[in-house]
């Protein structure tokens, strides 16, 4: 998939689209950091440090016992954890194996689970064992046959003939070596919102995610250098930008990752004072939370020299208080988990537009046309939609040809995003085709929400929006219509919500009104709702 010239961002000189992507698996891209960086850590996790060689000696043990376990190339494991050390082991396990990684965020509901893992055909998983009950729950409506689980805590035994993850690492030595096809065969299964309100699995092949790992590292070459950067990586690795960004990233340049399970705001700033890290890829609540403790800069936080900004827009006031207070340049990026997920980013070794997404980096084509045939380039300054064409972008999407006929259209991926180019090439997202809603880096498609409502035998009809959040970038509202003779609180409904949903999809507000604004065919006008929603004081 070669990227059209007139459509490549100018660079400096310096600077080049041109590539040199390995034509390795990702298991030899880590294998290759292993001959380099064997004894620099890989991990470090609550102090605990581990090296690439005992991670990888760890990712070998994994991927025998798979093959004990009769996983097969192109079998479907799914990898449902927060971040730490086992995730890289269990990622890099499965992909040695020939096997596919089905990513599942651990906040998923056992209705939402049971989707994806329907769906995917996922034939085992590793789990947090605070998940375990969830999975039981739905389990027999599901392919899975084994389940591996992984304590941070307390020990946990589940049922056999599951195993922990401790257990699982001693059941072989024994490998066969499985021939990989970077460039057609699938590593991931990241799934996302369809247009449908369904969700699909994007096929991520070994070739698209090194592809992006290389890119990124190119685009900020003069930044970062191999073996010696200490990543903070607090982003959730089942998120396609932690993925990349973090994960890969650190492991293709040798580099450290400082791991946290989750963002809490104390122990981020404890863990940036004992570790140091030099790189911080975040989301904007993240730096928000940041600039607004008391006590930031007592924790030395002009340690991070460089932070990649992503997931949801990054208000230009919040980006000059933390570089103020850090020293640190945020640059602002775009992606999406069908290009694996960076298209675009403000540049470190150019003008940087705050406001803007930046440029697109290396070998990555980006258009805006038209909206109505998607098919004529608008010109710089007009409206349209963002298509894009690079070797990171997608397959498609699992087992739906025709929403990978919609959204890869003559070699270029469709994003459904309406955006802006100025004259120099730099990107401004304006607007969401989609109607999703961006919550704290989460997507959060408003149908979804919609159907639970839907569900609910007092409920006639149901809109979901996002409204602005000084935190979380945006918050869910839904506005519900109640049949005649029914009644319902706010609090009752959200309570509904929450036993369908992952808390972070849960409404934060409902409101009730007698009937919605529809076009003249019936058709709800959420935008009208959304602007009404923000403009009211």
């Amino acid at each position: 998939m070669n990227a059209p010239n007139q459509y490549l961002a100018s660079f400096p000189e310096g600077y080049s689209h041109e590539l040199n992507i390995p034509k390795l698996s990702l298991a030899q891209m880590f294998e290759k950091t292993v001959e380099q960086f064997g004894s620099r850590p890989a991990v470090s996790f609550y102090g605990s440090k581990s090296t690439y060689q005992d991670i990888w000696q760890a990712v070998q043990a994994f991927s025998c016992a798979l093959q004990a376990a009769g996983i097969k190339k192109g079998d479907r494991v799914g990898i449902m954890l927060p971040n730490c050390p086992q995730y890289v082991i269990a990622y890099f396990g499965i992909l040695r194996a020939g096997a596919i990684v089905t990513q599942i965020n651990p906040m998923l509901m056992e209705r939402e689970l049971a989707f994806i893992l329907e769906d995917s055909g996922t034939k085992m998983i590793v789990i947090f064992d605070a998940l375990y009950p969830k999975l039981q729950a739905i389990r027999q409506n599901t392919s899975i046959e084994l389940a591996v689980t992984v304590s941070l805590k307390d020990p946990f035994q589940p049922e056999a003939p599951d195993s922990t993850f401790m257990q699982f690492l001693t059941k072989s030595t024994l490998f066969t070596p499985v021939s990989i096809n970077p460039e057609e065969d699938t590593a991931i299964l990241q799934y996302t919102g369809g247009t449908t309100g369904r969700s699909k699995g994007a096929m991520l092949t070994h070739k698209n995610i090194l592809a992006n790992v290389v890119q990124s590292y190119k685009f900020f070459k003069n930044e970062i250098k191999k073996g010696q950067e200490k990543c903070l990586t607090v982003i959730p690795l089942f998120h396609v930008f932690g993925m990349t960004s973090c994960m890969n990233l650190s492991i293709y340049a040798g580099f450290e990752m400082v791991m946290l399970p989750q963002f809490q705001i104390d122990e981020v700033l404890q863990t940036i004072k004992q570790e140091q890290p030099t790189i911080f890829p975040g989301v904007p609540t993240m730096y928000v939370a940041i600039t607004n403790h008391p006590q930031a800069e007592s924790f030395g936080i002009d340690c991070i020299r460089l932070c990649n900004s992503g997931s949801a827009p990054m208000p230009v006031e919040l980006l000059r208080e933390f570089e103020r207070k850090t020293g640190a340049k945020i640059l602002e990026g775009y992606g999406l988990s069908e290009a694996s997920p960076v298209t675009h980013c403000n540049p470190p070794f150019a003008e940087r537009k705050p406001g803007t997404v930046g440029l697109s980096i290396p070998g990555t084509a980006c258009r805006v046309v038209d909206i109505a045939t998607g098919t004529k380039d608008v010109k710089p300054g007009e409206l349209g939609e963002v298509i894009i064409k690079g070797p990171q972008v997608m397959k498609g999407y699992w087992n739906q040809p025709e929403e990978t006929a919609v959204t890869l259209r003559g070699g270029w991926l469709y994003t459904g995003d309406i955006a802006v180019l100025d004259e120099e090439g730099y990107l401004s997202i304006i607007d969401r085709k989609k109607d999703l809603i961006i919550a704290s880096g989460y997507n959060i498609y408003p149908r979804e929400i919609e159907e639970v409502f839907y569900e609910h035998p007092a409920v006639q009809e149901a809109v979901v929006i996002g409204i602005p959040d000084g935190y979380r970038g945006e918050t869910v509202k839904a506005i519900l219509v109640l049949k005649a003779g029914q009644s319902a609180t706010e609090e009752e409904m959200i309570e509904f919500s929450k036993a369908h949903l992952a808390a972070y999809k849960v409404p934060k507000q409902v409101e009730f009104r007698t009937e919605l604004p529809k076009t003249n065919v019936g058709k709800i006008l959420r935008r009208a709702l959304r602007e009404e929603a923000i403009n009211t004081p």
